[in-house]
């Protein structure tokens, strides 16, 4: 059965700007949604008779990071969902082997119990990595995706259809070495006083070109999720699944097997996926739009959110009819 989000309050006014609007963390109708026995935090906005979209966000951050993009969509004519992918936000923090295997599901059920039909699918970063992962995975679910950028640490190396397979010895002293690591990690000592100190803003300020140290409303969204009880768990099994990823589900595999559209966004002073990242994607699937976004760093949605709501609304406006249709619900 299909989730039902609290009555609607009233959409806010266009701006007469298309692709700006005021930012709102806060924006949509918010609900909960139990998938696999965790809570799942996740927010509409728009018109339930318009075309579904769904924004995903990234490391660190939550459905509210799309605070400066979501009206314009729905104002775009679009129906606006956002979700806190488990172990994010305001979702569950569990223990569970977070990757993004794990989270395509839990797009894959979203997208079938909650919105009741297919998407388009727009990841930030992490998110754009799990956008593609649901793409490839459950392609019946996803019309289309827009990753803002597309990170892993698999795209630094030469592109190749598959690495040689590792003997069984390897891959289990891997499976070990990597789970004592990130078990020896102080992740109890490290994770409150990143979120409680000063440095969370220096961690903020290097995914940003243009100064946000002083955005009170962005470091709370930051903050909040890292100061709950289950963060360094979450954070920690996260490492840990991240880390042991089979092949099929890296990007360079992933590229290969896509088959749905696809829009690469990418800010030009990216210091943490760095624009020529980008060019690597471009050898593994040549042909894909990419779009660099000047004057911005890692965030490009949120940092210059006039540049990045035209470049994604004009890529959605180019999309055939046909992908856009309003699902049966």
């Amino acid at each position: 059965m299909r989730a039902k989000p609290q009555p609607a309050k009233p959409d806010p006014d266009p701006s007469p700007d298309p692709t700006s609007a005021p930012a709102d963390a806060d924006w949509g109708r918010h609900s909960r949604w139990i998938w696999r026995g965790q809570s799942c935090h996740w927010r509409v906005l728009g018109e339930p008779h318009h075309p579904p979209l769904l924004l995903v966000h990234g490391f660190g951050a939550a459905s509210g990071h799309w605070r400066r993009n979501a009206a314009v969509l729905a104002a775009a004519g679009w129906q606006v969902y956002g979700i806190d992918l488990i172990g994010f936000g305001a979702s569950s923090q569990p223990a569970l082997r977070l990757d993004n295997r794990l989270w395509a599901r839990q797009l894959q059920a979203f997208l079938a119990e909650v919105v009741g039909g297919p998407a388009v699918l727009v990841g930030h970063s992490l998110g754009g990595l799990v956008a593609l992962s649901c793409a490839v995975f459950f392609p019946a679910w996803v019309r289309a995706v827009a990753a803002v950028p597309l990170p892993d640490p698999t795209l630094l190396s030469a592109p190749q259809a598959r690495p040689p397979r590792r003997p069984p010895w390897r891959r289990r002293l891997k499976r070990w070495l990597v789970i004592v690591l990130c078990r020896l990690l102080p992740l109890e000592l490290l994770v409150p006083l990143l979120a409680n100190s000063p440095l969370l803003d220096l961690g903020i300020q290097s995914a940003y070109a243009s100064p946000v140290i002083g955005d009170d409303e962005l470091r709370r969204l930051i903050a909040r999720p890292a100061r709950r009880p289950g963060a360094v768990r979450a954070l920690r099994a996260m490492s840990i699944a991240m880390a042991l990823r089979p092949h099929g589900a890296t990007a360079p595999a992933l590229l290969g097997r896509l088959s749905q559209p696809m829009l690469l966004l990418w800010g030009q002073r990216d210091q943490l996926v760095p624009v020529r990242v980008a060019t690597q994607v471009l050898a593994l699937r040549p042909g894909l739009p990419l779009e660099v976004l000047e004057h911005c760093g890692h965030c490009p949605h949120d940092e210059t959110p006039e540049q990045f709501n035209g470049a994604l609304l004009g890529w959605l406006a180019r999309l055939p009819a046909a992908l856009k249709a309003q699902p049966e619900r």
